[in-house]
C-alpha cells in the first residue's frame, strides 16, 4: 500500500509564492518520477512539472521561470515552489508519483489534491 500526502496548498495573492509539498509512504522499493498535474474549474487535467530518479526536469510552458520543482529523496517527498502567481494559477493540484514496490511491479500513484487559490 502506498499512500501520498500532499501539503501547502491555500489562498493567496497575485505575485505572491506558495510551496508544496508531497511525500510519499508505503512499501516502496524506489521511486523513478515525481511530478505535479493541476485542474483548474472547466479544464482538463493538466501536467505542471516532473522531475525523474536522475534529477531531470520537465515543466509546462506556462509556469516556466516561476515554478521550481525539486526532491527530497531520503524523505521520499517532491515540492513544488511557485512564484509570481497569478490568478490563472488557481486549480486544484494533485501530486503524482511512478514507483516500484518489493514485488517488482510499478504503479502510478495519485495524492488526494490541493486546492491553489490565487485572488486578491
Amino acid at each position: 500500500q502506498v499512500q501520498l500526502v500532499e501539503s501547502g496548498g491555500g489562498l493567496v495573492q497575485p505575485g505572491g509564492s506558495l510551496r508544496l509539498s508531497c511525500a510519499a509512504s508505503g512499501t516502496i522499493r524506489r521511486i523513478y518520477t515525481m511530478g505535479w498535474y493541476r485542474q483548474a474549474p472547466g479544464k482538463q487535467r493538466e501536467l505542471v512539472a516532473t522531475i525523474t530518479d536522475g534529477d531531470t526536469t520537465n515543466f509546462t510552458d506556462s509556469v516556466k521561470g516561476r515554478f521550481t520543482i525539486s526532491r527530497d529523496n531520503a524523505k521520499n517527498t517532491v515540492y513544488l515552489q511557485m512564484n509570481s502567481l497569478k490568478p490563472e494559477d488557481t486549480a486544484v493540484y494533485y501530486c503524482n508519483t511512478v514507483l516500484s514496490v518489493p514485488a517488482g511491479f510499478r504503479l502510478n500513484a495519485w495524492g488526494r489534491g490541493t486546492q491553489v487559490t490565487v485572488s486578491s
